[in-house]
């Protein structure tokens, strides 16, 4: 049985690993062909080529995700009484799934939203001032900094389209996961505090307060109001990407910390996870 977990958990490992070398080397390789003098005959081999970024991208995410996955339910099961396991546990039964879900999906949207993925524009008819047909899509190939290239264009009805640059969609999944990941995390440490006692309540919430890091840009907007909105707006971009930055490694340090201290009040990890 425990050489069984072990194959599972090595697997989900590889697939992690796998997932995020191809997507390094993918980023890599589009990146060198970028070329700002192109002939109309090797655009449309660029083309080809973006369209096959998305797909190796995609699949990429699917074996990142799945081998997440396998991994967190091994770790759930193997219970070693270490940090991962503990966190594992903890975020690996019915109510925190549909936690971890509900976040990944309505982060995910904001994060669209704020960070240009998912435009709204109730003021704009694409189909008159952009000339779109609707619906209709189609990729950018070239040429841009590497991660914002290629980019993936489609007009969904009048007002409402999509604008997908790569390391935007890369950086959505992340923090999205993370976020999820911390929620799910924080309200089940928030339960266990009032069981065990002792724990700080503001330490159990954590995950919670940073759990939005790309608040700030709406933040700021709504604190310069519109005035300066279309000015500041460059300014607030950098400053918020700047931000989700900085804020990733705390997003991924804080499940440890909130781990810690669940064990210290619980050294056997007698934690119980739902079924599955």
């Amino acid at each position: 049985m425990e050489k069984q977990l072990e194959l599972s958990t090595n697997r989900g490992k590889l697939m992690i690993i796998s997932g995020l070398i191809s997507m390094a080397i993918l980023f890599l390789i589009y990146s060198r062909l970028q070329n700002p003098v192109l002939t109309p005959e090797s655009i449309s081999v660029l083309e080809r080529v973006a369209f096959g970024f998305y797909i190796v991208l995609l699949l990429s995410f699917i074996g990142i995700g799945y081998g997440l996955y396998l991994y967190h339910k091994q770790k759930a099961k193997q219970n070693d009484r270490g940090l991962l396991s503990i966190i594992a546990i903890i975020t690996f039964n019915s109510k925190s799934r549909k936690i971890f879900i509900f976040t990944f999906i309505g982060y995910g949207i904001f994060f669209s939203l704020t960070s240009g993925i998912l435009v709204y524009q109730p003021e704009v008819v694409f189909s008159v001032h952009y000339g779109a047909e609707i619906p209709s899509a189609h990729i950018t190939p070239c040429c841009g900094d590497p991660g914002y290239m290629p980019k993936l264009i489609a007009y969904l009805t009048e007002h409402v389209g999509l604008q997908i640059i790569p390391i935007n969609l890369v950086l959505q999944m992340v923090v999205s996961y993370l976020v999820g990941l911390n929620v799910a995390l924080a309200v089940n440490a928030i339960s266990i505090s009032k069981k065990f006692g002792g724990m700080s309540g503001v330490g159990a919430t954590t995950g919670l307060f940073i759990a939005c890091p790309t608040c700030v840009g709406s933040f700021l907007t709504l604190i310069i109001g519109s005035t300066g909105a279309v000015a500041f707006t460059v300014a607030i971009a950098q400053l918020q990407t700047t931000f989700i930055l900085i804020t990733i490694p705390i997003l991924l340090a804080t499940p440890f910390i909130l781990a810690r201290k669940i064990k210290s009040k619980d050294p056997n990890c007698n934690l119980e996870s739902s079924k599955k």
